[in-house]
C-alpha cells in the first residue's frame, strides 16, 4: 500500500466511525462496479446514503468539498443507482422509503493536532 492509499484508507476509517457516531449503519465500503467505486454506503434511518470520502493534508488543495464537481456529482448519482439496483432492490424488491442521499465526509489532516472531520449531507 502506498502513502496515498494509506491516507485514503485512514480517512475512510475516520469517516465510517463518524457516520456510526451519528447513528448510521455502514452497509458497505469500497464497493466497485464498471463505473467506479463508492467509498461508503450507509443507512440513515429509512434513507440510503452514498458517501464520498475526501482526505486532504493541509496545503494547496483546498477544502475536500471542492472535489465534488458537477461531473463528480453525476458520477456519484450513477454509482448510487447501480448500487441501489444491484444490492438494495435485488434484496428488498423496492427502493428505500427514505430515498437516496449523497453525502461527503471531508477530512483535513493538519500538520499538528487532531484531524478535522466534517460531514456534509446532500451534496449532490
Amino acid at each position: 500500500m502506498n502513502g496515498r492509499d494509506a491516507l485514503g484508507r485512514y480517512g475512510e476509517d475516520l469517516a465510517a466511525r463518524r457516520l456510526r457516531q451519528a447513528g448510521m449503519a455502514v452497509l458497505e465500503r469500497n464497493w466497485r462496479c464498471r463505473d467506479g467505486e463508492i467509498d461508503i454506503v450507509a443507512r440513515d434511518a429509512d434513507a440510503l446514503v452514498v458517501c464520498e470520502v475526501k482526505t486532504r493534508r493541509t496545503g494547496p488543495y483546498g477544502h475536500p468539498a471542492a472535489a465534488i464537481t458537477p461531473r463528480k456529482a453525476e458520477r456519484l448519482r450513477r454509482l448510487a443507482s447501480h448500487w441501489l439496483t444491484e444490492r438494495w432492490i435485488a434484496r428488498y424488491g423496492r427502493p428505500p422509503t427514505g430515498g437516496v442521499r449523497i453525502d461527503l465526509v471531508g477530512i483535513v489532516l493538519p500538520e499538528r493536532g487532531a484531524p478535522r472531520v466534517e460531514h456534509l449531507r446532500g451534496v449532490a
